[in-house]
């Protein structure tokens, strides 16, 4: 396993090892021991798929309170794949780091508790998988704006397929401090 530093030192891209041979491959998608050498030590208690055709933007989303730190990647396509420092008080707040994640890279991305969470597809359609440290709480669902001009997350579409939630959401400025995590040292 081979962790690649990003824009964001609490976010990390993860290559496993991957195994293969003529008749396809093999590699391990988690391993808690190995995990938690590398700092993430955590307990993931779910685990979501979905599935979204080219030019689809899901997020930015996240929770407050209860957060959910994500541990994200493709099983079958592409997604370019974004995580926001959202936590007040930081030295990296409105920060972003991003990865191409495809079925054929097998990268990991691991985006903590209080960063915002989104990704774009840029295949025919991508297969999503997330375990996730938080059971989903609708009614600490949060999420911002996508194109926030504040945020210039440099995405590679410039007019995605966005649902009726996440083309409404606030701009970071615009969401009230008691709606977003705090940074703790």
């Amino acid at each position: 396993m081979k962790v690649i530093p990003g824009r964001l030192p609490e976010v990390r891209i993860i290559e496993p090892q991957v195994l293969g041979d003529a008749r396809g491959f093999f590699y391990e998608s988690y391993n808690e021991p190995r995990y938690r050498e590398i700092g993430i030590d955590r307990r993931f208690v779910q685990l979501n798929v979905s599935r979204s055709l080219r030019g689809v933007l899901r997020g930015l989303h996240y929770q407050w309170p209860n957060p959910q730190g994500k541990l994200v990647r493709v099983l079958e396509g592409e997604v370019y794949d974004v995580a926001v420092d959202i936590r007040r008080g930081s030295p990296r707040f409105g920060k972003w780091a991003a990865v191409m994640l495809t079925a054929a890279n097998h990268r990991h991305f691991w985006i903590p508790e209080g960063f915002a969470h989104g990704f774009c597809v840029v295949s025919e359609y991508a297969t999503f998988a997330y375990q996730c440290t938080a059971l989903y709480n609708a009614s600490a669902d949060a999420g911002i704006y996508w194109n926030d001009a504040a945020l210039a997350i440099d995405w590679p579409l410039s007019e995605p397929l966005l649902s009726d939630k996440d083309s409404q959401l606030p701009r970071l400025e615009e969401v009230s401090a008691e709606r977003l995590p705090a940074y703790t040292a």
